[in-house]
């Protein structure tokens, strides 16, 4: 039995980790959070950090400490029902509904969309997605070479292109920071808005999917012992939190410093297609396509991965791992046509459901042996971050949805009684009464056996 891994195994997996957290999105959303935040960029990454790195580290290393075997098994601790529930929900907004398809539109518009005329631009997104998402497939079909592929290959040559950019970006940079106006809610709550700005990353609800894939990776190179396991999955974690933590604080004030050029965009893909034309001209349009599409692939890849292991698992008497791995990569290509604008649109509200219970989660899962793991702890903390999750839900959806009159009742009341609210973060208070509410049960009742 192996006890722990090399310097170089640690170096390969954090790098793998990284690869498959890092996606066009991730690219995106920095940039332009850096040029509203102006002056105020560094409490605005600061808040970005905790949900866009911090986040995701703890839910990794939930996975990993918890000693389950992947999100069902640790949401099912809550209630089967619960776990099939939490599991499906997530494994399909960060794969076929919401993240997958956010890959290929993200890499056309930034590399293809200025060099095709407005009238071929449909068909041209529909050829473009089905040799992205056939790429992914093809590389999907064998995950024991998921660290290869990943960190060894692909990870290694988006640091390149992107270091390039960066480090070209502050040696002769576009404007100062004090200078630069900040705008919108940046002016008042740089942090939250920041923080808030992190959902849109996603990377929260996928290290519950990529805990698993890093778990197992680490597995096949022989440690099996689960307190070796967790202790290499932190190890492994901390290599990745630290480049994307340095790569994120680049991108936003690449951002900020971006407005002394550049009026303030609608995306941050317009901001970095300029950035580059900037500095690179011409070659800087193809050294930003190959920036994006290397990070959307490589990300494609482990999705793809998760969610067909993940499906398999849940449902063993289905089909196949292989043809998951097809379903998911036809259903996310033809998703992928519906447009980025409408993606990112509709994703919104089920973010604001799903990360509240996401983050409680995994708080649960590092906090468990305070509580010695006991059901009662997970049940009422879920319960009383659910009322909020769906009033979060309920309050992103359109306003002709909201003024309907119990919805209405509902979002007034949480507007007024339930502190935080109002800026995305009312789920707080619930969630911190339902744990202590379980534990007062838990210390005074005898423990039952879990729900099966």
């Amino acid at each position: 039995m192996k006890k722990g891994l090399t310097l170089s195994s640690y170096l390969y997996i954090g790098s793998m980790l990284f690869g498959l957290f890092f996606g066009a999105g991730n690219l995106i959303f920095p940039v332009h959070m850096g040029q509203v935040a102006g002056a105020n960029v560094s409490w605005a990454t600061l808040g970005f950090l905790v949900t866009g790195i911090g986040l995701p580290f703890l839910g990794v290393i939930a996975i990993g400490i918890s000693k389950s075997n992947g999100l069902f098994d640790l949401a099912s601790r809550i209630h089967p029902l619960y776990g099939y529930f939490m599991t499906v929900a997530l494994y399909l907004t960060i794969g076929p509904f919401f993240a997958l398809p956010r890959l290929s539109t993200v890499s056309y518009e930034i590399g293809l969309t200025p060099y095709i005329n407005p009238e071929y631009q449909t068909i041209g997104l529909a050829i473009f997605s089905i040799l992205f998402y056939g790429a992914a497939l093809f590389l999907s079909l064998k995950p024991t070479k998921i660290l290869v592929y990943v960190g060894k290959v692909l990870n290694p040559i988006f640091l390149v292109f992107l270091g390039v950019l960066i480090v070209t970006a502050f040696i002769r940079p576009m404007g100062g920071i004090a200078e630069i106006p900040v705008t919108g809610n940046y002016i008042n709550e740089p942090f939250v808005s920041g923080f808030l700005e992190g959902y849109n990353t996603m990377d929260a609800l996928a290290s519950l999917a990529f805990g698993i894939v890093v778990v197992q990776t680490i597995k096949s190179l022989g440690v099996t012992k689960p307190s070796e396991i967790a202790k290499d999955t932190i190890k492994s974690g901390l290599i990745s939190i630290i480049l994307m933590g340095i790569i994120y604080a680049s991108l936003s004030y690449l951002g900020t410093m971006s407005v002394g050029q550049f009026p303030i965009s609608k995306n941050g893909g317009i901001a970095l297609t300029q950035i580059s034309q900037y500095y690179f001209g011409s070659f800087g349009s193809v050294l930003l396509a190959v920036i994006v599409t290397i990070a959307c692939l490589k990300t494609a890849i482990g999705l793809i991965t998760a969610c067909a292991e993940t499906f398999k698992e849940m449902f063993p008497r289905t089909i196949s791992y292989k043809a998951y791995v097809v379903v998911f990569s036809v259903l996310t290509t033809l998703v992928a046509n519906v447009g980025l604008t409408n993606i990112i649109a509709y994703s919104l509200p089920v973010l604001m459901f799903l990360y509240p219970l996401a983050i409680t989660l995994i708080l649960l899962a590092l906090l468990s042996p305070l509580f010695k793991d006991r059901q009662v702890v997970y049940v009422t903390t879920t319960l009383f971050t659910l009322v909020v999750s769906v009033a979060d839900l309920f309050k992103a959806l359109p306003k002709d949805i909201q003024g309907v009159s119990g919805v209405k009742t509902f979002l007034a009341f949480c507007t007024e009684y339930l502190p935080l609210f109002s800026i995305g973060m009312g789920w707080i208070l619930p969630a911190t009464i339902g744990f202590v509410v379980g534990l007062l049960i838990s210390w005074f009742t005898k423990p039952t056996p879990r729900s099966l």
